[in-house]
């Protein structure tokens, strides 16, 4: 594991962030949004002053690009004050964010009713888990402790050989393009955030959620992207880098959570979001070979259904302060020029909270609630009930699970 003392903070440039240079590329933002409320204040200059001491310790979220690397150059995130009215098709949530000028990641500021934060950051150069360290040491220095930091500058070649031996991955199979499920008709450039909080803490979200998509589909398959977090091979890695690989799951038409739980573990177990590290995406993947195939698609078919990322548990204690206390934590998941939607799910406290990206157009609103009621329907559900319970539409909704979520980026 390398650290760097003397020198300037410096990595290289990953595969798997060249593929997000790449899709930034199309024209679509490559962002993660956090967004974090609760009761209390947070002072505008002591956020200002947290958020210099969060990226000194990790300044993976201070880099510009520089040719092959990402160097830090002391680009300290922004915190924009906004007014108390702000909502989410403000274009402070649509900007995209420079990774050649920088910054890479900035603040929002709400106060109102209650106090919003927003965090946003190029997810070129960072991922869920990376962003959620920074923000774990941002409330670190506003409550006056001791900082984590996450100065480690591995890639991805360090999980390939910390994770041993893996199988080679399968040949990807190519779609043509599955059917849109969500609206119709041309789409706006913004996308279609919506949210949902449910009194429920289930596991197997990632599975239960898919199955109550599948009852959706529009013909017999679909395709899941489920994104996996390569530090789960070496633990002891403190970096805020893109360390999210995935998992590509084939979809069957009212399939059982059963099954899709059982497949997303066995896919774990075989370390399979490792083995697709080693596949060429210029030349094999199962969405678009190249910028212009991605770019030709026009949102009436798309080779991902859906990608479904559960963020995991989230300790309201992290984001809190003496003077403010987290009530909530949502993400706002970008759009994704192969897939039709984005589902983000973490548990925060006793309660599940859901968001929904999707394109927005005639008929999706609608289409999307209904999608996103029968997701938290299979959530809500009680452990243990008997799967006799049917779904509105006439299948049968996954009500049980094995085991939590596996994976959590």
């Amino acid at each position: 594991m390398t650290r760097t003392a003397a020198r300037p903070y410096t990595r290289r440039i990953s595969p798997i962030e060249r593929g997000y240079l790449n899709a930034a590329t199309t024209g679509t933002p490559q962002l993660i949004q956090m967004v974090i409320e609760g009761e209390g204040t947070l002072d505008a200059d002591a956020l200002r002053q947290a958020v210099r001491a969060a990226t000194l310790a990790n300044p993976g979220l201070a880099v510009r690009r520089r040719g092959a690397l990402w160097r830090a150059d002391g680009t300290v995130p922004d915190v924009v004050e906004l007014p108390a009215d702000t909502g989410l098709d403000a274009p402070f949530f649509h900007r995209g964010l420079s990774v050649v000028t920088g910054p890479v990641c900035e603040l929002g500021l709400i106060r109102g009713e209650s106090t919003k934060l927003i965090i946003r950051a190029s997810h070129i150069v960072t991922d869920g888990r990376g962003l959620r360290q920074w923000i774990a040491d941002l409330f670190r220095a506003l409550r006056g402790e001791d900082l984590a930091g996450c100065p480690d500058t591995v890639d991805v070649g360090h999980f390939r050989a910390a994770a041993g031996d893996v199988s080679p991955a399968p040949e990807a199979t190519r779609l043509t393009g599955l059917p849109a499920i969500i609206g119709r008709g041309p789409a706006g450039e913004r996308p279609l955030w919506l949210r949902r909080r449910i009194p429920a803490g289930p596991s197997g979200v990632t599975a239960r959620a898919a199955a109550a998509l599948s009852r959706h589909l529009a013909t017999d398959t679909g395709r899941l992207i489920v994104p996996v977090d390569l530090r789960r091979h070496d633990t002891a890695v403190r970096s805020t880098a893109n360390l999210t690989s995935q998992l590509v799951l084939d979809l069957r038409r009212d399939d059982s959570w059963k099954r899709l739980h059982s497949t997303l573990v066995r896919a774990l177990l075989a370390k399979s979001e490792v083995a697709a590290l080693d596949r060429d995406f210029l030349r094999d993947n199962p969405f678009a070979n190249n910028l212009s195939e991605a770019r030709e698609l026009d949102g009436a078919r798309f080779p991902c259904t859906a990608i479904i990322s559960d963020h995991g548990e989230v300790d309201p204690r992290t984001y809190s302060t003496p003077a403010f206390r987290a009530t909530s934590f949502a993400t706002l998941p970008m759009l994704v020029p192969y897939a039709e939607m984005f589902l983000s799910a973490c548990r925060f406290g006793d309660t599940t909270e859901l968001t929904l990206s999707c394109r927005d157009r005639p008929g999706a609103r609608e289409m999307a609630e209904s999608l996103l009621t029968d997701i938290a329907e299979a959530l809500r559900a009680p452990l243990g009930r008997a799967e006799a319970s049917r779904h509105p539409h006439g299948a049968a909704r996954p009500t049980t699970h094995p085991k939590d979520d596996p994976a959590c980026p």
